[in-house]
């Protein structure tokens, strides 16, 4: 039996650090896309929308690529917007499992690589199909991954962010194709090489993840993957069924330690969840702040080329610089786990249910989240070249913050089986909110003349309206605490009256 222990933790082990490197060089690279549009445009992609303006007065003619720069950013927002519509795919993961969902996951991605890998600047348009495959697989990934967080119950928020985080900074592995690039590697190459590591998805699919999902908590001696023998005697399909019939009759199934099920924790139907201002407040939190980080990244080049006075090698510096910080959100997304976490193993109150202090923490990451925005969105107000390098900072802070801090709130607040769910109706109502980038963007280059000052302005105002989810969430909690104190003294006072009766 002792062997047996040795043996899942390691494979818990194992699928916790393939599934950080799978998240770290795959599943988020199209955030990266400021370093391809570099490559794309060094390769002539949409040069055909450039145009030569004549020069007046002896001067000398120019050339004016806002049509490239805008059907650029449209292939960016057409990618960002089905990156996160994720309703189909949130369905498809709580209906079919982790292996049907992985495995359509590693075919869009291949497709998209392969797209890209064969387009040219003659076939520029094969981006639009291509960049979208790769980022709907890529978010496939992370959707089967971040349940690996359940393997692990005391640091379970810590994980879940830590993926996010890494799904964040594998934006990274478009610099590192651009840097290739410089050096004559074609895309061709590199493309090619990210298809042909479809295989190694494929393996960690068969070996190292669950058929279905991996329940909260896991059961004693829970193991998954091929030649588990024995100890896969454990029925994860029935534990679903009991679990559904139990969210019918509207309660939970019985702790395994025998603790009584509170009232806030009863599983409530998916329409009720949808319905709760928990979820219209975290949809207007996740959809401002992420077409604010959408409508950055979207304009970061023609955005650099403005403030270097189109100078390709102060462009190609801050470029690469904002890479670099893109890095970084693996290391940052913890942080926000580690304080939802940080009351883990801490003994609750008489009458406090655990979901009551997993969101007591989760409202001080909202509030941490939201003023790291609106700081963000400040400093890319400004217009000041070296600014932007603070900017970049607090952009991937925010940015690690934000989806990190969704995925884990969304655990929390609601019931484990309508995740899969929930998250993709939230992805997916806050992405028809992110087509927004589209037309600011036209508006920026049409009638604001490429100044995106009165855009950006506005945009830091409606930032202001992310602060009232955590608030929400804050209030919420002190009304539980003084409902619990009611109770208490009413239950005290009560038994003072039975104690002189009997006297």
């Amino acid at each position: 039996m002792q062997g047996y222990t040795v043996g899942t933790r390691l494979r818990y082990q194992l699928t916790l650090a393939t599934g950080m490197l799978e998240c770290l060089c795959f599943a988020g690279v199209v955030f990266g896309y400021a370093s391809l549009v570099f490559v794309l445009k060094e390769d002539g992609y949409f040069s055909h929308l450039c145009d030569t303006v004549p020069g007046t007065n002896g001067t000398l003619s120019s050339t004016d690529c806002s049509r490239q720069d805008e059907r650029f950013s449209l292939v960016f927002t057409v990618a960002s917007f089905l990156n996160n519509f994720n309703i189909i795919n949130g369905y498809l993961f709580d209906r079919f499992g982790t292996m049907v969902t992985r495995l359509l996951g590693i075919c869009l991605y291949t497709t998209g690589t392969l797209l890209v890998a064969f387009s040219s600047a003659a076939f520029s348009e094969l981006l639009f199909p291509a960049l979208p495959c790769i980022a709907v697989g890529g978010i496939l990934l992370l959707l089967t991954n971040m349940q690996v967080g359940n393997l692990f119950p005391v640091h379970r928020s810590t994980i879940i962010t830590l993926y996010n985080g890494a799904f964040d900074s594998s934006s990274a592995v478009f610099l590192v194709i651009k840097v290739l690039y410089e050096q004559g590697v074609g895309l061709r190459s590199s493309f090619l090489v990210m298809s042909i590591c479809s295989i190694v998805h494929l393996l960690r699919t068969f070996l190292l993840m669950p058929r279905t999902h991996i329940p909260y908590p896991p059961p004693q001696y829970y193991t998954y993957g091929l030649n588990c023998g024995k100890a896969n005697s454990y029925n994860v399909e029935q534990l679903e069924k009991t679990r559904d019939g139990a969210m019918k009759d509207n309660t939970t199934p019985a702790a395994e330690d025998g603790t009584e099920a509170q009232d806030s924790a009863k599983a409530t139907s998916f329409r009720k969840c949808v319905l709760s201002w928990f979820f219209l407040w975290h949809l207007l939190w996740l959809s401002i702040m992420q077409l604010r980080h959408y409508l950055f990244i979207g304009t970061l080049n023609p955005m650099l080329n403005r403030l270097a006075n189109n100078d390709p090698d102060l462009v190609s510096q801050y470029t690469n610089a904002f890479a670099m910080t893109q890095v970084c959100g693996v290391l940052c997304a913890p942080w926000n786990g580690l304080i939802m976490d940080r009351h883990k193993g801490k003994p609750l109150a008489p009458g406090e249910s655990e979901q009551e202090v997993d969101l007591r923490s989760s409202s001080l990451s909202l509030f941490l989240t939201s003023l790291q925005c609106l700081l963000f969105s400040v400093c890319a107000t400004i217009p000041h070249l070296h600014l932007q390098y603070l900017t970049f900072a607090l952009q991937v802070l925010s940015r690690s913050f934000l989806y990190g801090g969704n995925a884990a709130f969304i655990s929390i607040a609601f019931p484990a089986c309508h995740f899969g769910k929930l998250y993709g109706l939230l992805m997916s109502m806050s992405s028809v909110v992110s087509l927004l980038q589209y037309p600011c963007f036209a508006l920026v280059t049409g009638t604001l003349d490429g100044d995106s000052f009165y855009v950006d302005i506005a945009l830091t105002f409606l930032t202001l309206l992310v602060f009232i989810h955590p608030v929400y969430v804050f209030l919420h909690c002190r009304k539980l605490t003084h409902h619990r104190a009611l109770k208490a003294q009413t239950e005290a006072a009560n038994g003072s009256k039975v104690v002189e009766t009997m006297l």
